[in-house]
């Protein structure tokens, strides 16, 4: 009897759980979702016209990207990362950590890139704890503090 009980409970909880889902997917459905992992409902704009199959990403128009191996005057317009080319990217070699002073130069792990050279800042005196941070006269350059001891 007892057996009886619990099996009746565990099939009324399996049966509202099994509604709660298909109420839920009724109600995206009714909403206009569609089911491509974007939670989001499409617009009238974005709606596939004969495109089946494929994402709406593939369906953008393509820009036109300027590389700075076409184009080396686009490293030079305002708001890019630095005047340099290297790789296709605009860098600037005199602080950049995988272009350290020319294309393709990497500092070490524990190293930063002062004026196009690789120095480590925890024990560099001209660049101690950051680039151009000079320590004085007879005072040392220890973790990155000048006379830290």
């Amino acid at each position: 009897m007892k057996s009886l009980r619990i099996f009746l409970m565990l099939a009324m909880f399996m049966a509202l759980a099994i509604s709660t889902i298909c109420e839920t997917q009724l109600d995206e459905e009714e909403l206009g979702f569609e089911d491509d992992g974007n939670d989001l409902p499409l617009s009238e704009s974005e709606q596939p016209t004969s495109l089946r199959g494929t994402s709406r990403f593939l369906a953008q128009k393509t820009r036109v990207v300027m590389t700075c191996n076409k184009y080396p005057r686009v490293c030079r317009a305002s708001g890019s990362p630095g005047p340099d080319c290297c790789k296709k990217k605009c860098v600037n070699v005199l602080t950049d950590r995988l272009n350290c002073g020319m294309c393709g130069k990497k500092c070490k792990y524990s190293e930063i890139c002062c004026k196009g050279e690789c120095v480590n800042p925890s024990s560099n005196k001209k660049h101690c704890g950051g680039c151009n941070n000079k320590c004085g006269t007879g005072n040392s350059c220890a973790y990155g503090i000048c006379s830290y001891a």
